[in-house]
């Protein structure tokens, strides 16, 4: 449920918006004099990013007050994996290998949701799971990290990735409403954009 008193808050502060540094942060931000190219990076290069065939600008403060996601927020949007399965990869990674049950013991969780995360993350590529043979007879399957520079390089792609998605999904936005305002519509500009994202939900 909407807390009414922060929509008012936030309605309020959007006049005394600031624009937002970005000029200091780790990553960078680079715009095309010539054409629309955006570019991120994460680390910059000597000679900056190039577009056609020239430096790039980098951007040094943002109009909109973007406010910095966390982790969880991160891992939620980007790869579907809350707090429980980022809980169950840390201690994959620094304990593993592992069986389900020593992970459910080891965070006190139901085994079958130590399951179901240990299976998304392998399919995400962030574990991998092997079978080991029992004295008694018989195997168990247990779960390992993989390669740990791998891992940071597979998780950067696999967010860059998400990013560009949601920046093509904005895009696609800002393209619905310049055509809404150049349209003669009957509905509303809250109806028709909506209705243009539903089939995306």
């Amino acid at each position: 449920m909407t807390d009414e008193r922060s929509v008012e808050s936030a309605a309020e502060g959007a006049d005394e918006a600031v624009p937002r540094d970005v000029g200091s942060r780790p990553y960078g931000i680079y715009e095309c004099v010539t054409c629309d190219n955006v570019a991120l990076t994460l680390h910059d290069g000597e000679g900056g990013m190039i577009c056609h065939g020239q430096e790039m600008q980098r951007v040094t403060e943002v109009g909109i007050d973007v406010q910095p996601p966390d982790v969880r927020e991160v891992l939620l949007d980007a790869f579907g994996l809350p707090k429980a399965g980022l809980d169950i990869c840390l201690c994959v990674i620094g304990e593993g290998p592992l069986a389900p049950a020593d992970v459910a013991d080891e965070l006190d969780y139901d085994e079958s949701t130590v399951r179901t995360y240990l299976n998304r993350l392998v399919d995400l590529g962030l574990l991998q799971k092997s079978q080991l043979n029992r004295e008694g007879g018989g195997f168990v399957n247990v779960y390992h990290s993989i390669d740990l520079e791998e891992m940071r390089r597979e998780t950067l792609l696999g967010f860059y990735a998400w990013a560009g998605e949601a920046v093509s999904l904005v895009e696609e936005a800002n393209l619905t409403k310049a055509e809404y305002r150049a349209a003669d519509h009957a509905d509303g500009l809250d109806e028709v954009f909506w209705e243009r994202f539903d089939g995306d939900a």
